[in-house]
């Protein structure tokens, strides 16, 4: 065996993190990590999702054994985790592996990788133009100053108003690739923030699709069986 094939390289979900890390560095964002045991008051109820709301039918949750313990369903509760303890302004990513009691399939997986982003300041400083501005900015450097891409509503308890950001991948056929919006001022005082002063923004992705569409994977179940004959040719 030779030098190049004994050589280890960086899995392709790795290399998609660390692609988006450095776009999201390069315009002011730091990284932010978090457990991926959770508690159900920083994975749901801080989140604007107490236990009667039925956006909790969204989350498949993988509850523990521990009264209020269950394996992250979404790396929002970093967002939650810093904004406890840091006060605006705020702009971190928060790339991480999350799980789905749900079965497998060519698109979805029991434990996949999300990146989320938060951005908070005093108002007026931070707005919806701003996000769109960002997300702008992240898709052509991750996808090409050529890509086309649109926002419509969209609902997720946490952030209001809520947009879903769809990419044109062939005429006519628009994928959607992240969710998004202004967060909650339910949300921002659940933390400690006062919404009166201060505003902000959210946006989350799925990183396993952004690997299958960047790198042209046909199924996610490849990303996690530790093929060599795979990952060689990433």
């Amino acid at each position: 065996m030779s030098q190049s094939e004994g050589q280890g390289h960086l899995h392709p979900i790795t290399q998609t993190t660390n692609d988006i890390v450095r776009i999201f560095s390069e315009i002011g964002f730091s990284v932010a990590t978090g457990p991926e045991v959770e508690s159900e008051e920083n994975n749901f109820d801080l989140l604007n999702i107490p236990k009667d709301h039925p956006a909790r039918d969204m989350w498949d949750t993988i509850w523990l054994k521990e009264k209020g313990k269950l394996l992250r369903t979404h790396t929002s509760p970093v967002q939650v985790r810093y904004m406890k303890e840091h006060r605006p302004p705020i702009k971190i990513i928060a790339p991480g592996k999350v799980y789905r009691f749900e079965a497998t399939d060519a698109t979805h997986e029991v434990q996949f990788y999300q990146l989320e982003g938060l951005a908070i300041d005093e108002k007026g400083k931070i707005t919806l133009a701003h996000l769109k501005g960002v997300l702008e900015h992240f898709l052509k450097e991750f996808f090409g100053q050529d890509i086309k891409f649109r926002m419509r509503p969209g609902f997720f308890p946490f952030v209001e108003p809520g947009i879903e950001v769809d990419i044109q991948f062939a005429p006519g056929k628009w994928v959607e690739i992240l969710g998004a919006g202004m967060v909650h001022p339910s949300v921002l005082k659940a933390v400690g923030i006062d919404p009166e002063k201060y505003a902000g923004f959210a946006f989350g992705t799925g990183l396993d699709r952004m690997v299958m569409r960047h790198f042209g994977i046909p199924d996610v179940r490849l990303l996690y069986q530790g093929d060599l004959r795979f990952i060689n040719q990433f």
